[in-house]
């Protein structure tokens, strides 16, 4: 399976091999080995992060007043949902201490800090251990953003169930993340597609992996484990969502999710 998120090199040589090797380990989904280069360095590799997130924001109602954010990161889908939302309530989950300090930080100084609790915890084990942490009434939504894609496909679909135990009724779900191609020739041209978007900008893969750490699993996380976004679909119905859709996609990434 590749990844949406091109770390390596397909064919390294010796000499690419070595320099991997010897690059600091990182949490999957930190990506980069120092992690206050993450919000540029997303966007070099997926030149189209700010509309992924747009896209997810649109399907949250603006009337959301409590809202559940799977893998918050360095807190750029926090910001957004803070704004969109101006009466919500975030809580805020990552695993990465690392991360999470940045998020906390810029929710901080955005002034948006008394609005969010944070939460430093793998969501996988959330789910195994099937931790209720929505208030009385349910969240009114979950958010999540480059993050479920590290799950296997069973811990997926215990994570799906999860999160909609802890919605309220009618409250949905949206996921913005990397997908597997169907095809072998549409992954040649997921390929292609996300290779013209980077040098498009005047840069080089490689540059952009030279800042990328060396991803060791951690918790429940691991290397990318992508399923097609139809598969997702279906995972999303086994767990009783009672509607579900993608709302956009491009190439190998989606947004996607549900009602339940």
């Amino acid at each position: 399976m590749s990844s949406e998120i091109p770390i390596t090199e397909e064919h390294p040589s010796e000499a690419s091999l070595e320099a991997l090797d010897s690059r600091p380990e990182i949490y999957p989904g930190e990506v980069f080995a120092n992690v206050a280069d993450f919000d540029s360095g997303i966007r070099q590799l997926l030149p189209i992060y700010d509309e992924l997130l747009a896209a997810l924001l649109r399907c949250i109602p603006v009337t959301s007043q409590r809202i559940l954010e799977l893998g918050c990161g360095t807190g750029e889908l926090s910001l957004k949902l803070l704004a969109h939302c101006p009466d919500a309530e975030l809580v805020a989950v990552d695993y990465s201490s690392r991360m999470l300090s940045v998020c906390q930080d810029k929710i901080t100084a955005a002034g948006y800090g008394e609005r969010v609790r944070w939460i430093e915890a793998d969501f996988g084990n959330l789910a195994t251990l099937n931790v209720r942490i929505a208030p009385h009434q349910g969240f009114d939504a979950c958010a999540s953003s480059l993050a479920i894609h590290h799950l296997t496909d069973p811990l997926k679909l215990k994570l799906f169930k999860w999160v909609c135990q802890n919605l309220s009724p009618g409250g949905c779900f949206w996921n913005a993340d990397p997908v597997l191609s169907e095809t072998p020739a549409l992954e040649a041209v997921y390929q292609a597609v996300r290779e013209e978007g980077v040098t498009a900008q005047g840069i080089t893969l490689e540059k952009v992996r030279a800042k990328c750490g060396k991803s060791i699993p951690q918790g429940y996380s691991g290397p990318d484990r992508l399923a097609t976004v139809l598969e997702q679909v279906e995972l999303l119905k086994s767990a009783n969502f009672a509607t579900v859709a993608i709302p956009w996609k491009h190439y190998g990434l989606a947004v996607f999710g549900g009602i339940c």
